[in-house]
């Protein structure tokens, strides 16, 4: 009988070509022999058939010591064939029936990976930025000390910068449009609620030179005192002076 595998390969997955037949006659097989079956498609790089081997294991005997770690795995087979919407149900199910596993905080992670993996750059919708940032920051509230949440943390502030960028070019195109109150409510998205990504300084000069077309002047008096005391040399404060001084 095989050694039963565990769950070492969600940390650190190791890839072994084997000679698995496709032949194989599921309806003989233990628990335990179908769940080591689908850790050999998994190590073999046959993800979507190893998903489908795990999920024979929870369906088939979902009382035996090998399903619930087969929930979970069978989700890892998901991602790794990119199946992220199939990956995270499996996920979701995991979270709901197990929130007691130790595996569980790895449960967050993998679900919130499975909507960073799928990111767009700034010219395309952000949906799935979102969901990655919430579903981060639900990993790192619930399981603040665990192995994941520092890696979780830096995606945070690399996705909440993609949300910030999206809203800047957004409001560009308003203020191109001479749109600008649209305009000043996407560069005021930025200021309030990304105010530690990159685009804040510029963000924060946005304002100003809006209030100053608007000629609400001691709105725009008011952001440029935010900026330059904030960013006293910055070179989006040097533009916003120009405006407030005209010089």
């Amino acid at each position: 009988m095989k050694k039963y595998k565990i769950l070492s390969i969600l940390i650190a997955p190791f890839f072994i070509w084997s000679c698995a037949s496709d032949e194989i006659d599921y309806n003989n097989m233990t628990a335990e022999e179908l769940y080591n079956q689908a850790h050999d498609y998994l190590s073999e790089t046959r993800y979507k058939k190893s998903a489908e081997t795990f999920e024979k294991v929870e369906l088939e005997y979902p009382y035996s010591r090998w399903a619930t770690d087969a929930k979970i795995m069978a989700a890892y087979a998901y991602y790794k064939n990119e199946n992220y919407d199939d990956a995270v149900l499996a996920l979701d199910r995991f979270i709901r029936f197990h929130p007691g596993n130790s595996n569980i905080a790895y449960a967050y992670y993998l679900k919130a990976m499975c909507y960073y993996n799928q990111i767009s750059d700034t010219n395309r919708e952000q949906s799935e930025t979102q969901k990655a940032l919430d579903a981060f920051n639900q990993l790192v509230t619930r399981f603040p000390n665990s192995k994941y949440a520092a890696d979780a943390r830096q995606k945070m502030v690399l996705a909440r910068d993609n949300l910030a960028g999206k809203e800047m070019e957004v409001g560009r195109y308003y203020l191109e449009q001479k749109n600008y109150l649209s305009a000043l409510n996407r560069f005021s998205v930025v200021v309030t609620d990304y105010s530690q990504t990159g685009y804040i300084e510029e963000a924060l000069y946005r304002q100003v030179e809006i209030y100053t077309i608007l000629g609400l002047t001691k709105e725009a008096v008011s952001a440029y005192h935010v900026l330059s005391y904030n960013y006293p040399k910055g070179e989006w404060t040097a533009k916003a002076q120009k405006l407030i001084t005209g010089k």
